[in-house]
């Protein structure tokens, strides 16, 4: 099943730099890992704001949300999930 997950991130004061540096760091290592075995599809940046859209694959929500509380930042992220379906409409 294929989902729209907006993701906006908001580090809280207190978090050190260097700490930032590590989890973006990370959460690259993570998202080519999600995105070689099929489940992260197509990422979009959110320009001058630190979120994105990104299209993703699992069997369900349930198994999108392990996937992305998997993520380094995670504990950061808001998350907006839209399950798709086909549309009667698209020409693909």
């Amino acid at each position: 099943m294929d989902f729209l997950v907006n993701v906006l991130i908001s580090v809280p004061d207190g978090v050190t730099a260097p700490e930032i540096d590590r989890l973006r760091e990370a959460e690259a290592v993570r998202a080519s890992e999600l995105a070689a075995v099929g489940h992260l599809v197509r990422l979009w940046r959110v320009p001058d704001d630190w979120a994105n859209w990104g299209l993703w694959r699992a069997d369900d929500e349930e198994a999108l949300r392990l996937l992305l509380d998997s993520l380094p930042l995670r504990r950061f992220m808001t998350l907006t999930i839209h399950p798709l379906t086909p549309h009667p409409n698209d020409p693909g």
